[in-house]
């Protein structure tokens, strides 16, 4: 029996992660409900990337009205399938509407799909989503529904620690490393070997943190320094500092819970490196904890973003604390900020900006899509370092999780290349209260 073509629905939050989503099903039909289009209408304006997405795929949509009826499938091009916009929302069996509630678009969308089940008999009907509850929904009347896919990372390794502990290092290598500050690699590395890979060298009770440095084939010893006041306290802080630091890595994912001092490391490597960039910019996306929407806050724009800058100035009134009023870094943190060297905003608006000279850190990365992630990165101009930082297992954005948000997708796809490092921060060094939260709650 011949396989059923399959007609792929699109709801509003797959075209707002991905604008390409609609070429993105190979030879086969990909329809949109008109309540979508009204749902993207709404989304059209403004600067966030869910805006940009939008405006992007009502101009795709646009383009192809020009080349026949909407209401009617039109081919998206030699091996991407068809499209259509379905007007329908009335089925004639089930209808979600009478089912769930009247009025909400959620349910139309379902019962776009119920309509083109009833009319492409011949044809399997799948709604996408990144919405589970409508997934849940969808598939209680009979519609199977599934979540978008594309740029979801299948075997990620984040779960695993970035730095391989190497047991059994004969203990001349171990000896030398300390006397020499670096060794030949002569496969002591075995299948673990990696581009900007951090280790754990042992030998019984002796050990030494190491770094495989690709252009010279070496392992390179790695020292327990302070860097602009703050001193790294466990392995992963010392390795974390030590890619932070290496001018021939372009781009840093430092990942691990809350309290085990990713922002901080960053920022204050940053300010260790001032003299090299022009400037330090630290910017986070906003994403409100509660329904309310930025513009809900009173008071202008600078008082609106305060609130969720908040943690990336208490990371810098820390640093700052290291040191006396009157001392020479005290001083120099003081005048980058009067000078404009050192800048905290939101991420939104940095877009459209070209970055140049510049150590960009983007906190709370696992809120962006990898669209934006990927936006970000060709952002980069000549000498300038990008670092993200987040927790890939605290999202606060409805349509990611831990294996579709940015962060995750940067790991899994650069890992290994000569230009990035990542490194997962393991132990918490917040407070035993933190750590304490973090292990039993």
């Amino acid at each position: 029996m011949p396989k059923k073509q399959k007609i792929f629905v699109l709801d509003t939050s797959v075209l707002l992660h991905d604008f390409e989503a609609i070429t993105s099903f190979e030879n086969n039909h990909v329809a949109i409900p008109i309540t979508v289009l009204e749902e993207l209408d709404k989304f059209k304006l403004g600067n966030d990337t869910k805006n940009f997405s939008a405006r992007e795929v009502i101009r795709f949509i646009d383009r192809l009205s020009s080349e026949g009826n909407l209401q009617k499938w039109i081919s998206l091009g030699k091996g991407k399938g068809d499209f259509k916009v379905v007007l329908e929302n009335n089925p004639k069996t089930l209808n979600a509407e009478e089912i769930y509630a009247q009025g909400k678009n959620d349910h139309k969308i379902i019962n776009a799909a119920l309509c083109l089940k009833e009319s492409e008999k011949n044809k399997e009907v799948i709604l996408i989503t990144k919405d589970i509850n409508l997934r849940i929904k969808a598939k209680a009347l009979g519609i199977p529904a599934e979540d978008y896919l594309t740029g979801i990372v299948k075997n990620s390794e984040l779960d695993t620690v970035s730095s391989y502990v190497i047991e059994g290092v004969d203990s001349e290598h171990i000896r030398h490393l300390f006397t020499r500050g670096k060794i030949e690699e002569q496969a002591i590395l075995g299948d673990q070997k990696i581009k900007n890979g951090y280790y754990i060298l042992k030998n019984g009770k002796t050990s030494s943190l190491a770094t495989y440095n690709h252009l010279t084939d070496e392992i390179e010893r790695i020292e327990k320094e302070f860097v602009y006041g703050i001193k790294p306290k466990n392995a992963e802080q010392a390795f974390a500092f030590h890619a932070l630091m290496n001018p021939h890595v372009k781009l840093v994912a430092l990942q691990g819970v809350a309290g085990t001092g990713k922002t901080l490391l960053a920022l204050a490597a940053a300010l260790e490196q001032n003299k090299q960039f022009h400037q330090v910019i630290l910017a986070r996306p906003i994403v409100p904890l509660s329904n309310k929407e930025i513009g809900f806050l009173p008071g202008d724009a600078n008082d609106k973003i305060s609130p969720y800058m908040e943690p990336l100035w208490d990371n810098l009134k820390f640093i700052k604390s290291q040191f006396g009023e009157n001392e020479k870094k005290h001083k120099a943190i003081m005048e980058m900020e009067a000078d404009g060297k050192i800048v905290i905003t939101p991420l939104a608006f940095i877009r459209g900006r070209s970055l140049s000279n510049i150590m960009f850190i983007i906190d709370e990365a696992q809120n962006l899509t990898p669209h934006e992630v990927k936006t970000i990165i060709t952002r980069a101009g000549e000498n300038t370092k990008i670092i993200f930082t987040g927790d890939v297992h605290q999202i606060d954005t409805p349509y990611l999780d831990e294996n579709s948000n940015g962060l995750a997708y940067l790991v899994d796809r650069l890992k290994g290349q000569e230009l990035f490092a990542h490194i997962k921060l393991e132990k918490g060094e917040r407070s035993e209260l933190a750590n304490l939260a973090n292990d039993l709650l």
